[in-house]
C-alpha cells in the first residue's frame, strides 16, 4: 500500500496522524489509567502510519511524536512510556520472524520498562513516581509488572490482527 501513494501524500498523512497522536498524549492526565492507555493508542496510530506510509516515515513519525510528547504532554510518565515503547509496531515484524519471539518480545518490554523507570527516578528525579512505588509493597509492584506484561502481549496481538476478508477498511 505504501507504493500506491506519493511521498508528499505519505508525509501529509503522517503529519496529520502525528498531530492526532500528540493530542492523544496531551489528554493523558484526564483519566489516571490513561498514563498507559494513551501510549498504546498512539502505537495503534503508528501501526496505521507504518502500513500506509512505510517504515522510513514511521520512524520519522515516531521520533516526532516522542519529542513533541516529551515537550507538550503534561503527563511525563506517559510521554516516557511512549518514548521507550512507542516504536514497537515498527520492530514487531522483525521480532515475529525470529525463533523464541515471545521471549524476545518479553525481554524488550521488561528491559524497556526497567530502564525507563530507573531513568525517571534516578536521572529526572520524578519524586511522584518514587512516592507511588514506595506506597506499594513488593507484591503490588510484581503484580503491576505482570499486568503490564499481559497488557503488552494483548497489544502485540492487536497489532498483529488482519482485517477479515470482505470487511471494509
Amino acid at each position: 500500500m505504501a507504493n500506491k501513494q506519493s511521498k508528499a501524500s505519505s508525509v501529509a498523512l503522517g503529519g496529520v496522524l502525528a498531530a492526532l497522536a500528540v493530542m492523544i498524549m496531551c489528554m493523558g492526565t484526564i483519566i489516571p489509567v490513561a498514563t498507559y492507555v494513551c501510549p498504546m493508542l498512539c502505537a495503534v496510530v503508528l501501526q496505521m502510519v507504518l502500513k500506509t506510509c512505510g517504515t522510513r516515515i514511521a520512524w520519522a513519525w515516531y521520533a516526532a511524536v516522542a519529542i513533541l510528547s516529551a515537550l507538550l504532554a503534561p503527563d511525563k510518565e506517559a510521554a516516557a512510556v511512549f518514548l521507550f515503547l512507542g516504536y514497537y509496531p515498527i520492530v514487531k515484524p522483525r521480532l515475529d520472524g525470529t525463533k523464541l519471539r515471545w521471549l524476545w518480545k518479553g525481554l524488550l518490554f521488561n528491559g524497556s520498562v526497567v530502564v525507563m523507570y530507573w531513568l525517571l527516578i534516578q536521572l529526572l528525579g520524578l519524586s511522584q513516581v518514587m512516592e507511588d512505588f514506595e506506597g506499594m509493597g513488593a507484591a503490588m509492584l510484581a503484580a503491576l509488572l505482570i499486568l503490564g506484561n499481559v497488557t503488552f502481549f494483548l497489544l502485540d496481538r492487536l497489532l498483529g490482527m488482519r482485517p477479515k476478508k470482505g470487511s471494509r477498511g
